[in-house]
């Protein structure tokens, strides 16, 4: 979902606040829906955190990191499929990248990590202690959005490796 309505926002030239807005919200949404379920485990970068903190075991956050990378390029390959008949070039925005990627890739990797701990960390201190209550999603899902306003003209603010994965295996790169 991230990468399918995130990138899309992009595509569709929706400017940071648009490209923000659909990730967090698209966030907030699933947190809502499939939280109960099985902890909406879009991120691997989150996984990887709660993994740390002993909420989820090794072996299942290996089993997440399988299915979220692998979601996100079907779901990269089912948007450029639907882009590329309308402008084969298009999905080229589908890309996390920003001011820094090229020039400056090891700031881009901080500002990665700084902003990738904010979300762990709102993850740990809402969903998983429960402190935020019916909040937490959208606690969740703003701070992605606030995060992407801050980084994304300079990283692309992905916040999550497979979101970045997916486009990329698509685009060859």
């Amino acid at each position: 979902a991230l990468v399918f309505v995130g990138s899309a926002g992009a595509l569709y030239n929706a400017g940071l606040l648009g490209v923000a807005l659909a990730h967090g919200l698209t966030l907030a949404v699933f947190a809502y829906a499939y939280g109960h379920i099985s902890g909406t485990h879009i991120n691997p970068a989150v996984t990887f955190g709660l993994a740390l903190n002993g909420t989820v075991k090794w072996i299942e956050a290996f089993v997440y990191w399988i299915a979220q990378f692998a979601g996100a390029v079907l779901a990269a390959f089912a948007l450029q499929a639907a882009v590329g008949v309308v402008n084969a070039d298009a999905f080229s925005a589908a890309q996390t990248t920003g001011v820094l990627t090229q020039s400056f890739p090891y700031y881009a990797v901080g500002v990665e990590a700084l902003l990738t701990f904010f979300l762990v960390n709102t993850v740990l201190h809402t969903a998983v202690d429960g402190k935020a209550g019916p909040f937490a999603g959208w606690a969740i899902g703003t701070t992605l959005a606030i995060a992407i306003l801050a980084g994304g003209p300079l990283t692309g603010a992905s916040l999550n490796p497979a979101r970045t994965f997916g486009p990329a295996v698509v685009l060859g790169n």
